[in-house]
């Protein structure tokens, strides 16, 4: 059975984030995340794929935007898919231009800051209870 989900940002109609395969346009998720009111708050999220185990996100974030450190549960992925990134972890500078990507383990903290505006693919994988 497909899930669904609106993620953070404008009430949006429900889309399917689970099934056996999935296919999505980024260019055309970016403009639609950067047309949403909540873009004005410098970020904007959609959940692409939401599996108990895994689950893709697309961010944009604004210019001088930062995310805080946090830490997720899973290994995760982060892509940049426009723009700019820099982030901190593990006592490293990490800097992301567009088609970068960084894999940081289970529950290392870190944050985010956009250079410019940006786009990036956040993967989380967490292992399965069992």
């Amino acid at each position: 059975m497909p899930e669904h989900d609106t993620s953070r940002g404008d009430a949006r109609a429900p889309e399917v984030t689970a099934g056996p395969s999935l296919t999505f346009d980024l260019s055309a998720q970016i403009h639609e995340l950067r047309e949403e009111s909540y873009w004005q708050s410098g970020r904007n999220a959609k959940t692409l794929v939401k599996y108990d185990d895994f689950r893709i996100v697309l961010i944009a974030l604004q210019a001088n935007t930062t995310i805080h450190e946090h830490h997720a549960a899973g290994r995760i992925s982060v892509q940049t898919v426009q723009g700019h990134l820099r982030m901190h972890a593990a006592g490293k500078e990490f800097d992301l231009p567009t088609g970068s990507v960084l894999v940081l383990d289970r529950g290392m903290a870190h944050d985010v800051v956009a250079i410019e505006d940006s786009a990036l693919l956040l993967t989380i994988a967490w292992p399965q209870a069992g």
